[in-house]
């Protein structure tokens, strides 16, 4: 064994060890969750616009990034480029299974007497969908399992359950009749905080900012232990989130982990990481 590479092992095996004596000794477990999180469950990280482009080479010669097209001005200007897009989202997070790092992180939650909470700023739902509580959720962005009109004709929210729309993958164009306003007849959109949006209804979310406002009262002198994945630093909103937090700080991610003394830097992916850090759990 090379003398540098026993060393990166022997590093990596002792930061996993405190990851799991710190999980091991908390009382309470914060969950703080970016893009990064889905990647293990197939769902694209669309960081930068090559990442864009790769997954969908016909945009670039649109010059059309994620930033662009994540950007409410769609649903009125073409609105079946913008269901082309979200309508493509929603069908990709709602086929995706969510890995086995959720499981493990349900697992480990379920291991303490205070529920866990999760904060997070994707909106796929897939917390939910793997059993944490909605009232133990954040979701800071919004969720695309929930629609709004457009024109915000009425200060409302609803699921959406389905979409039958015929989509263009390649140039993300919908077909079909698209989702409207029950109020008003107009085009709905979902309830996603998107670029340079002045439209987005934060009501929703609000309401989970109250939840985890109360949650960290009622366990505030507690030991918790937030556990941050793939929260990178473009968007940096799980970041502060899980920095604002007392205690020790896991950090996962193979390529933002630094951070502050409190923080233990883990730079490998979600599903590698939790998975080494539970084997660690399974045989204390």
């Amino acid at each position: 064994m090379d003398s540098a590479t026993g060393k990166t092992d022997n590093l990596m095996k002792q930061i996993l060890s405190d990851a799991a004596d710190a999980i091991r000794r908390a009382d309470a477990i914060f969950i703080s969750a970016g893009a990064g999180m889905g990647v293990d469950s197939g769902l694209p990280d669309f960081r930068g616009n090559e990442g864009f482009w790769r997954a969908y080479p016909l945009l670039r010669g649109e010059n059309l990034s994620f930033q662009d097209l994540a950007n409410p001005s769609w649903f009125s200007d073409d609105p079946h480029r913008a269901w082309g897009f979200y309508g493509h989202r929603f069908n990709l997070y709602k086929s995706a299974v969510p890995h086995q790092g959720f499981h493990i992180l349900r697992k480990w939650s379920d291991s303490k007497a205070i529920e866990s909470f999760v904060f997070t700023s994707n909106v796929d739902g897939h917390f939910q969908k793997l059993g944490f509580s909605a009232d133990s959720v954040y979701e800071c962005h919004g969720s695309i399992n929930h629609l709004q009109c457009n024109e915000c004709c009425v200060n409302d929210i609803w699921p959406l359950e389905q979409l039958d729309l015929e989509i263009d993958r390649g140039r993300l164009l919908a077909n079909g009749e698209l989702p409207s306003c029950a109020h008003c007849g107009e085009v709905a959109r979902p309830n996603i905080l998107m670029f340079g949006d002045g439209y987005w209804l934060p009501k929703r979310s609000g309401a989970q900012s109250v939840l985890f406002e109360k949650w960290k009262r009622a366990n505030a002198g507690t030991r918790i232990v937030t556990i941050e994945i793939g929260a990178g630093k473009d968007v940096p909103t799980a970041r502060y989130a899980s920095e604002s937090m007392p205690g020790r700080l896991i950090r996962i991610n193979p390529r933002d982990s630094d951070g502050t003394q409190k923080t233990i830097s883990i730079p490998l992916g979600a599903l590698e990481a939790l998975t080494e850090i539970d084997s660690l759990l399974s045989i204390s």
